[in-house]
């Protein structure tokens, strides 16, 4: 497995979660902290979103971090390695066919 391969794999997954860390969040309180009840749950309200609110930065400076380093680690790879433009290989254009062979018009001899 390459190392573009490894990093994206990993950039996928943590992109998935932190869609599913904000999708659970509400902005006006009303997500998954307002479904777990009062504070006699565990942790309570408070909790929950405390825990949210650092899962969504986590996840983001873990997501930051991995394309950094994605970057970095595939900065020197394209100079003049280049695999999609070889410069040993000279482009030769194609002979071109001749045009099918059309009768000439008829003309008038010169008087």
């Amino acid at each position: 497995m390459s190392t573009f391969s490894i990093f994206l794999v990993l950039i996928t997954i943590v992109c998935f979660l932190l869609v599913v860390v904000i999708m659970v969040q509400n902005p006006k309180g009303g997500g998954l902290s307002s479904s777990l009840g009062g504070s006699t749950q565990i942790g309570g309200v408070q909790k929950t979103t405390d825990f949210l609110d650092k899962s969504t930065w986590t996840l983001g400076g873990i997501l930051i971090l991995l394309i950094l380093l994605s970057s970095l680690s595939f900065g020197g790879s394209l100079g003049t390695d280049s695999k999609i433009i070889d410069k040993t290989e000279t482009v030769t254009p194609k002979a071109a066919t001749p045009a099918p062979m059309t009768p000439a018009p008829a003309t008038e001899p010169a008087k």
